[in-house]
């Protein structure tokens, strides 16, 4: 192990984990994220950090069935299984019963029911939504009164980390230098620091993690194939839900009208629609001028529903490149569905993330070596979003010419999410390098913001995108 994952180890001591990709051979066959993986590795792990292989195989084979499309069966033929898995909660009112689905295993919501002794103990819990758990369910057979359904008789809530301490957290950065805490989050994000060829895009690459730490950060990412966007955006939290192509509707995303019920939006931190390039919507002028709204004040009206959330949204697509590694088209966004080919829409959009300074992953850029348990990294990045002090502290620290409004929010918003992810430790205005803060946030920020401004001028050469970006400036320097 290196010096740093022997540090890690060392401060972080409780939620660290060691990295071997040979403890993963456990999980071949059973398509889980890597924050239930940390989870269940960690509750198998010795002290030296060995993994106690024999119990962790006898845990998957009685809680994380090998054969998803055999759950139904086996429930029907009387018996009664106890998961860890995904599932959906949705209170049907018009029948008096809540109900669950699981979608992985093709439990639908109408053959199940979730009994009131249990919603009334889990109030929580057991609400609308997406969660994870530990699912006790048995197969009620017909009666005169019931077609047959599968009955949720037992329950816990996934969380192991109930009592998570951010001030802990702060103390634990305040040991790492800044170099040595950007290949701490790349070694929480499972890759290997050393592998990348230099600095620019290790930064690069840690920009992913900004709209996961700043409430309603809207981001676009291309890069070439290969550079591990979907791993990143599907694997790391269960805050974050990956849309990876095909249809998406209006009643998926925000509201579905005939259930009367909040879409995915409502109830995650950031969604990401991946292969936006393949992405098609159902009602594209609908879905547009939601957007608009929602992109703008984080809200909108569905007919007389008011959707509001602090949902982010990233678009993740592919881009061609020349020789020289850069793009080969001067439009990035041509190949994005058409309701992207609008400035109005594109310019509400915070920032852009060059996905060609990123590398191509390859084995070697796996990481073999102590680093942050998972689940605590993403319950920290989901922690740090309502963290109010740091926004504070930005604003106090730019001057801030007469500006366009979005380039402002935008330039703010984003280094604001720079300060939680790279200076958390920093609490007053007291505590910050000026020098850093310009270096690895706002200048950052403003380049990003750049990019967008330049794209809507692409698009649509009015005045307002031909403008420069307003020279904010940190004051002090």
């Amino acid at each position: 192990m290196s010096d740093l994952g022997q540090k890690i180890e060392r401060v972080f001591h409780n939620v660290a984990v060691f990295k071997d990709p040979r403890n993963y051979e456990a999980f071949n066959g059973r398509n889980l994220p890597s924050f239930i993986k940390d989870y269940l590795i960690s509750r198998h792990m010795s002290p030296d950090g060995s993994l106690n292989r024999d119990k962790l195989d006898k845990f998957l084979a009685e809680h994380i069935p090998a054969d998803n499309n055999a759950v139904k069966s086996r429930l029907m033929q009387g018996e009664t299984l106890t998961v860890l898995t995904r599932f959906i909660v949705s209170t049907n009112l018009k029948a008096n019963r809540t109900e669950f689905q699981i979608p992985d295993m093709g439990i639908k919501f109408k053959e199940t029911e979730i009994p009131y002794y249990l919603v009334k103990d889990f109030p929580n819990d057991l609400v609308d939504g997406e969660k994870w758990g530990i699912l006790k369910m048995v197969y009620i057979p017909p009666s005169d009164e019931d077609m047959g359904h599968v009955e949720l008789v037992g329950f816990k809530p996934f969380r192991p980390l109930e009592n998570l301490d951010i001030d802990y957290f702060r103390r634990c950065r305040e040991q790492f230098t800044f170099d040595e805490w950007i290949d701490v989050l790349l070694s929480a994000m499972e890759y290997e620091p050393s592998s990348f060829e230099n600095k620019t895009a290790k930064l690069e690459f840690l920009t992913r993690l900004l709209p996961f730490i700043e409430p309603r950060l809207n981001m676009i990412e291309l890069a070439p194939k290969g550079t591990g966007k979907s791993y990143v955006f599907g694997n790391l939290s269960k805050f974050v839900w990956l849309v990876s192509g095909g249809r998406v509707s209006r009643a998926k995303l925000v509201y579905d009208k005939s259930k009367q019920a909040p879409g995915i939006m409502r109830f995650y931190d950031l969604v990401g629609f991946d292969e936006i390039q393949s992405i098609s919507f159902t009602d594209a002028p609908e879905m547009q001028s939601f957007l608009k709204g929602y992109l703008e004040y984080g809200k909108a009206t569905v007919d007389n529903y008011e959707f509001m959330s602090e949902c982010g949204l990233i678009l993740l697509g592919n881009i061609d490149l020349n020789r020289d590694g850069l793009p080969i088209e001067h439009n990035y966004f041509d190949k994005l569905p058409n309701i992207f080919h609008e400035s109005a829409l594109l310019d509400r959009f915070h920032g852009f993330i060059e996905g060609w300074l990123m590398p191509r992953i390859n084995s070697e850029m796996v990481l073999r070596d102590w680093t942050l348990n998972v689940e605590f990294f993403s319950e920290i990045l989901h922690q740090l979003r309502t963290e109010s002090i740091y926004n504070h502290i930005v604003n106090e620290l730019l001057i801030i010419p007469k500006a366009d409004e979005r380039h402002k929010k935008a330039i703010i918003r984003m280094a604001t999410a720079y300060f939680k992810l790279f200076f958390p430790h920093i609490t007053s205005i007291e505590q910050v390098n000026l020098e850093d803060f310009d270096t690895y946030c706002l200048q950052p920020a403003i380049r990003r913001r750049d990019i967008i401004r330049q794209q809507c001028y692409n698009i649509n050469p009015e005045p307002s995108y031909a403008k420069p970006i307003p020279d904010i400036k940190v004051k002090g320097l």
